[in-house]
């Protein structure tokens, strides 16, 4: 017996999310015996995104029932049966978490359609519901709400045990609750995370290190530790007993601190570790024609890089941004092999250096300009961040270019104290890896101040 299920949410923190309508339809093999579907009343907010995605309200759910009131028929209905869904991890963990509120351990195998569907249907396009289903001709109606999907998978169900001939594909895909789910005390080590950035711990019974990591949310991170089902996450599981966390408050504290954690602690799983975390480097020098020249190539440890990235696509990428950004020119900088003047010249977003129609002088000036923005070379700046609370902020120190540590303040006079500064930050060493991890999250990502230590 199975029970083809899908689940909406209110979204929001990783196992914070309330119920907000669920569809159950029970299913024999053959036909529909049974069918549970309701509105649920989550008793929170649902997220604005979550609104616009499945057009269910909080004004829709005020009267609708809360998840207690359902629970019981939930467990009835499921009873002795395997829950299938799409992505079925997730509708499993959600029933789980709201199960375990109620002080109620609920237990099904489960039996994913995804998975059934990339191994029955590997000349697929794309996995996701929508576009699946409409790839194999199956209506669909209501999309993103609980019935609707569910229907949708019910179909998509039905034709893929049409395709399972010989019957085996069960037997790796179907999960008792020890496989792909959470164990009580793995759970209990997982409630006691939160839900926010920094570094995670995973010790063994010897209090060692056997795993380290960074992440935005380390409560899912764990969690996805604990139901990875690949040898190497299998042997983890089985090893960790205890679980500590360090709080960063923003991810680029997080992983200047993974990063020298890595290198201190050597745990046993992170062998995966790169000693140098990029392969190719922006560098200059002098054509010529006295341009300063701007090439992407592979990391060379004799010259200094103005900027560094883990790819040639990435270095080439960064040279078209600052391109359009400073009006430099492609011709100079090897991204352009015109005869002539470069292909941006007749749109005048290349000034002439390509024909030395621009004096040298003026061109020089915008890419030193570009350099000082996009490398830490010779810099003294403190980069101010979220911190681990409200009304804290993280300070990364950054001395004549070099990495020295971060710290947290609460008070502005801590800041423009550099003595006091100084003390609050804790050391670190920098090398040519946090000068990678400074300057790639500076150009992708939004922090909130930059103070230059010199003025």
């Amino acid at each position: 017996m199975y029970v083809i299920l899908d689940i909406e949410t209110t979204g929001g923190k990783y196992n914070e999310e309330g119920i907000t309508e669920i569809a159950i339809h029970k299913f024999d093999g053959h036909k529909v015996v049974d069918q549970f579907i309701s509105l649920i009343n989550p008793e929170k907010e649902i997220q604005p995104f979550v609104v616009n995605l499945t057009g269910i309200n909080n004004n829709m759910l005020r009267t609708a029932p809360k998840f207690y009131e359902v629970a019981k028929r939930i467990v009835e209905i499921t009873e002795d049966a395997v829950i299938v869904a799409h992505n079925a991890q997730f509708d499993y963990r959600i029933l789980r978490t709201e199960f375990r509120r109620l002080g109620f351990n609920f237990e099904r195998k489960t039996l994913c359609t995804v998975e059934l569907a990339k191994q029955l249907l590997p000349e697929a396009e794309s996995y996701s519901l929508g576009k699946l289903v409409r790839s194999l001709g199956i209506p669909v109606s209501d999309r993103h709400r609980a019935n609707g999907d569910a229907l949708a998978t019910l179909q998509l169900f039905k034709l893929l045990l049409s395709k399972d001939l010989d019957k085996t594909i069960y037997k790796s895909v179907l999960r008792t609750e020890s496989q792909g789910e959470l164990s009580s005390r793995q759970l209990d080590m997982v409630d006691e995370l939160p839900s926010e950035t920094g570094v995670y711990y995973m010790h063994n019974k010897d209090g060692e290190i056997i795993w380290l990591g960074k992440s935005s949310n380390i409560k899912k991170r764990v969690n996805q530790h604990f139901t990875n089902n690949s040898p190497n996450a299998r042997r983890i599981q089985k090893e960790t007993k205890r679980i500590s966390y360090e709080k960063t408050g923003n991810e680029l504290a997080a992983l200047l601190k993974e990063n020298a954690e890595l290198l201190r602690n050597r745990p046993k799983y992170n062998t995966g570790y790169k000693r140098r975390l990029f392969s190719h480097g922006v560098y200059q020098s002098i054509n010529q024609d006295g341009y300063i020249t701007l090439s992407p190539e592979a990391v060379n440890p004799s010259k200094k890089a103005v900027a560094t990235f883990n790819s040639l696509q990435g270095a080439e990428n960064f040279l078209q941004g600052i391109r359009d950004e400073f009006q430099l020119c492609n011709k100079i900088n090897g991204l352009s092999k015109a005869r002539t003047h470069c292909s941006h010249f007749e749109d005048n977003n290349c000034l002439g250096g390509c024909i030395n129609q621009e004096p040298v002088e003026a061109y020089n000036l915008r890419v030193s300009q570009a350099i000082d923005k996009y490398s830490l070379s010779n810099k003294s700046i403190l980069i101010m961040d979220k911190g681990r609370e409200i009304g804290e902020r993280c300070g990364i120190e950054i001395k004549d270019g070099v990495f020295k540590g971060f710290g947290y303040f609460n008070l502005n006079h801590q800041i423009n104290n550099i003595h006091i500064l100084e003390s609050i930050i804790t050391p670190m060493e920098g090398n040519e890896n946090t000068t990678h991890i400074i300057s790639s999250y500076l150009r992708k990502k939004k922090i909130l101040k930059i103070i230059d230590l010199n003025r």
